[in-house]
């Protein structure tokens, strides 16, 4: 059974929690849903981890973190984070059960309709059992007193997003993450707020329609 976790975690007094999400992967471009599958990064995504460095580069970190799986170390690396980087396995995507490796289009075809946001996942974790590891990784940070930069990935960095500003977790279906984007959590007169988000995404002109998977923006 899980719990419907608190309206927001921990104080969050890390000055900013930098997020990057993986690059693109195989699955990722064809809108699957990406859970524990390891699917590696295509040439593209390791294209968009290296230009990372450039985005990156003038700012220090405090703690930088990685999901354990090999799309968000790889990125990461390519990123140049390759020296005290620290695996958190809190940091791993949401785990899609018998969803995993199939998209929302697919699905909503085969079930009627179709939400990753509001549908129990068999095999595999609900969303407020997702929404409590983000709340264990802002509890980590807390009190850090500097930035700190996460490589994990698209819907859980929504999450992990949304339990910043002390929402519930189903709001993260509001936040486009595109691969290989960036985004900042930090403060203004004492309040969580999101200072940047989806940096590095297409422009807004460029989207296409889009489904939920762990490359694009789920409703």
């Amino acid at each position: 059974m899980t719990t419907q976790p608190d309206a927001s975690p921990a104080v969050k007094t890390a000055t900013e929690l930098w997020l990057v999400r993986h690059g693109e992967t195989e699955w990722s471009k064809a809108l699957r849903h990406t859970g524990r599958s390891d699917i590696p990064l295509t040439e593209r995504g390791r294209r968009r981890a290296r230009a990372l460095k450039f985005s990156l580069a003038s700012q220090s970190f405090e703690r930088v973190l990685t999901s354990p799986l090999s799309r968000a170390r790889e990125t990461a690396e390519l990123a140049g984070y390759r020296e005290g980087v620290q695996i958190d396995e809190d940091l791993m995507e949401w785990d899609f059960g018998v969803f995993d490796g199939q998209t929302t289009a697919d699905l909503a075809h085969r079930l009627g309709s179709f939400s990753i946001w509001n549908t129990p996942v068999p095999e595999g974790e609900e969303l407020n059992d997702v929404a409590a590891r983000a709340d264990r990784v802002l509890n980590e940070l807390a009190g850090t007193g500097g930035r700190c930069l996460l490589f994990s990935h698209g819907q859980f960095l929504r999450i992990l997003a949304v339990r910043w500003l002390g929402l519930a977790p189903a709001h993260g279906r509001l936040l486009a993450m595109d691969a290989g984007a960036i985004g900042v959590l930090g403060h203004e007169h004492g309040y969580p707020v999101i200072r940047a988000w989806n940096l590095g995404g297409p422009p807004p002109w460029a989207s296409a329609p889009r489904h939920d998977a762990d490359a694009t923006n789920p409703h």
